[in-house]
């Protein structure tokens, strides 16, 4: 085994986050970490990876094995250029291939008694380096930065001048080159277009070492992963489910419901039980006189009756005893996320028009003289490779950003929900509550039932501060958030990221069911299925409609 994880538990103040989590990973292992936004999935990997220590409990290494770890939040990479990431990523393989060219200096120079500790070294030493990928190395580099879109960048460029997609990829392809025996991913997928996760689905089936994976896209598990970690919700526990997500999803609904189905007949068992005693114990049906005078026989038979009657009471109150010895934990009632969207249905030809529009990132000119028009009732994907202007286009139609030129007219009493790539910055001092109703001043009376009745967080959440919340939690406020500020036009950029897969279907569907027009950002392939919708796609600084790629609801 490359990594054995034994016995971990792990909270954070009163909060539980794992309890007794034990799990191994081989070489060649595929693995996806499912659960609920704080779960505790990052915590796990983190401690796995040794950022993090659990309260009690071990991570346990086989001699050099190197750890590779994938942030959910990407680093700011600072002082670096595309370059240096570079060098540092392949600076173990640089270092084998200079001592391997230094052996085989000492070994042409070496008495023939000398060689043969020289020899195992050089062998060891080579087939790391091929099982690493070095003989390789420079087709590698070009093939990952290719693979991952980024073959356009000037290498000696700085990380921090790039957009956030660009270092969130820049990040992943410097962790693919250094090929470490184990790749601990933390949603790598959250700023792939749909080539780089084709790309990237192909590369780790092609990946010799272990992977432990985290990510809300359905599709990229179901393509990467062969088994499913779960950490349970209630228990705190992890649970494991052979197959891809769909052979675990199969298999925790029959579950489910079978402990549901067991639980019922045992309530209805014990309940029948309970009433059997209680009306047998009464009967008092002997009791009547006798007939014939006889009452020596009648006094006979009442004896009879009665030792019957108290010999199924005793049976009864014998079994009751052995179910209630045993009892069946009732099932726990998960959070139902069912959002409600208040806006009303607009009117008119067009809710929103841009006329004209032109952007300019730096010296690169993003779009010009772009004309749009939303209609009422439109279901728009914005499409176009990563870098083309997408998220700073739904900005401009929000109100967040000027554009250069142009202008952008909304119809009177449109009213924009937008959700944002990342979750918004907040105050990480102000609790859950807070934060929800934060700007939310006329909802004051309902608040508190608002956030519990959507489903997306329980009542001990509320008093949580911003700073302990998961990005998913995170994701889960601005949800709520958006939900209760009514808005009848939806800009969405990227809304499944960060988002557990439980979320995520009730917001999907949420979405389908809004009355007005949506314009959705989106590289879950799964949510473009079921959105259905017109795709525009942005290149060249101009939208292009295609037409509807999808039928609404296919999954």
């Amino acid at each position: 085994m490359l990594v054995q994880v034994a016995h971990l538990d792990k909270s954070f103040g009163t909060v539980e986050l794992l309890r007794d989590v034990s799990f191994a990973l081989a070489r060649g292992e595929r693995a996806g970490l499912v659960g609920a936004n704080g779960a505790g999935k990052t915590t796990l990997l983190r401690i796995v990876g040794g950022l993090d220590t659990p309260a009690r409990g071990s991570v346990s290494l086989a001699p050099s094995v190197e750890l590779g770890y994938l942030p959910q939040s990407t680093p700011a990479f600072s002082g670096s250029s595309i370059d240096d990431l570079i060098r540092e990523s392949v600076g173990a393989l640089r270092h084998i291939e200079a001592r391997m060219r230094e052996l085989e200096a000492r070994m042409a120079r070496a008495r023939p008694e000398a060689a043969p500790p020289l020899l195992d070294e050089y062998g060891a030493l080579a087939q790391r380096f091929q099982d690493r990928g070095g003989y390789e190395l420079d087709h590698r580099i070009e093939a990952v930065l290719a693979g991952l879109d980024l073959a356009y960048l000037d290498r000696t460029r700085q990380v921090t001048t790039l957009s956030g997609g660009e270092r969130a990829r820049v990040g992943l392809a410097a962790l693919l080159l250094r090929t470490p025996d184990v790749l601990l991913l933390d949603e790598p997928t959250n700023h792939l277009d749909t080539a780089a996760l084709d790309w990237l689905e192909g590369y780790l089936a092609a990946y010799s070492g272990a992977l432990l994976v985290v990510s809300h896209d359905r599709q990229f598990l179901n393509a990467t992963v062969r088994r499913i970690l779960v950490i349970d919700d209630q228990t705190r526990t992890l649970r494991r489910f052979e197959g891809d997500y769909d052979a675990y999803t199969a298999a925790w609904s029959a579950e489910v419901a079978k402990r549901e189905e067991d639980y019922g007949r045992r309530q209805d068992e014990t309940a029948a039980l309970r009433k059997r005693i209680r009306e047998t114990g009464h009967q008092v049906a002997h009791n009547r006189g006798p007939t014939d005078n006889d009452k020596s026989a009648y006094n006979a038979k009442g004896e009879n009756v009665a030792r019957a009657i108290s010999r199924n009471v005793r049976a009864a109150q014998e079994q009751l005893a052995r179910l209630e010895a045993e009892p069946l934990e009732k099932p726990p009632k998960p959070l139902r996320f069912a959002p409600r969207f208040r806006g009303e249905r607009l009117s008119g030809r067009a809710v929103v028009t841009a006329r004209g529009l032109a952007k300019v990132f730096g010296t690169r000119p993003l779009f010009r003289d772009l004309e749009c028009a939303l209609a009422p009732d439109a279901r728009v994907l914005l499409a176009g490779p990563n870098g083309t202007g997408k998220t700073t286009l739904l900005r401009v139609l929000m109100g967040l950003e000027e554009p250069d030129a142009g202008s952008v007219r909304l119809s009177p009493g449109a009213r924009i929900g937008y959700l944002p790539q990342e979750p918004a910055a907040a105050d990480p001092a102000q609790t859950l509550l807070d934060a929800y109703r934060d700007g939310l001043e006329g909802l004051e009376g309902t608040i508190v039932a608002s956030i519990l009745g959507n489903g997306l967080f329980r009542l001990e959440d509320l008093v949580k501060r911003v700073g302990q919340l998961s990005l998913g939690q995170r994701r889960k406020l601005e949800i709520a958030r958006l939900v209760a500020l009514g808005p009848n036009v939806l800009l969405l950029d990227e809304p499944t990221n960060y988002l557990s897969l439980d979320v995520l279907e009730a917001f999907e569907a949420a979405v389908l069911d809004f009355p007005g027009p949506v314009v959705a950002v989106s590289h879950d392939r799964w949510f473009m299925r079921r959105f259905g919708g017109e795709v525009w796609r942005l290149a060249d600084g101009c939208v292009q409609v295609e037409g509807r790629a999808f039928s609404p609801g296919t999954a």
